[in-house]
């Protein structure tokens, strides 16, 4: 695959084989699989990878993650497109591309500096005007921004950070990867009622990369992502 070639027919292929026939269903969830070129947000030596079924290595030890795993995380968050979204662990920037064609504002926090640096260069080539990046620790969320209607975390800790729930709306949805061993993690839905009280439910086994923060793993953790 060479960069700047139309690509179009590769994700039209992806979404039905790799993401509509596993029951992702939401429609405005499929448009924007098939609108994001995931191939600007990977290598140039990985890009004819980029419409695989899997995720893909990019520096600092992260990954793309896999379409199927950004497209069912991006469903499970119920999303309108006036919500406002809290992204934690940016990486390349691919899910966020995704996130913001599907609400109204995008805040995405990334721990290693120069994967915010790319991120924010990809984004706006793509005229992702609607999605702001912020270089820092992503188990903090981002403060001065909240309440989220929606929160997502790309990364896999030993529990939902406080924080995170705390700067939920009322009627907002989070949805994180957690896991007390570090070789995988469960796909939980928080969801916070209209009296701050919280609930959650278990979507299925995943494998991530660690959330690391001071609500989340020590940085000398390691884990890889994989379905």
């Amino acid at each position: 695959m060479t960069l700047g070639r139309d690509c179009s027919a590769e994700r039209r292929r992806m979404v039905r084989r790799q993401i509509a026939k596993r029951g992702v269903a939401d429609p405005r969830v499929l448009e924007a699989m098939a609108t994001v070129p995931r191939e600007r947000f990977v290598a140039p030596d990985y890009a004819h990878w980029a419409y695989g079924d899997g995720p893909l290595p990019i520096p600092e030890g992260q990954t793309v993650s896999q379409p199927y795993v950004v497209a069912w995380m991006a469903e499970a968050l119920e999303l309108s497109e006036d919500d406002k979204v809290l992204e934690v662990g940016t990486g390349s920037g691919y899910a966020a591309a995704v996130l913001g064609r599907l609400a109204r504002e995008v805040f995405t926090v990334e721990r290693h500096a120069s994967l915010v640096a790319e991120a924010r260069e990809r984004l706006s080539a793509l005229g992702s005007r609607n999605v702001r990046v912020r270089h820092g620790d992503g188990t903090e969320g981002w403060p001065e921004h909240a309440p989220y209607d929606a929160v997502i975390v790309s990364a896999g800790g030993p529990a939902v950070p406080r924080a995170l729930r705390d700067q939920l709306s009322p009627g907002g949805r989070l949805v994180a990867p957690v896991g007390k061993q570090r070789e995988e993690q469960r796909l939980v839905r928080v969801r916070r009622g209209t009296d701050s009280a919280f609930t959650q439910e278990v979507l299925g086994r995943v494998r991530f990369v660690p959330l690391v923060g001071a609500q989340g793993w020590p940085a000398t953790e390691e884990l890889y992502e994989s379905v």
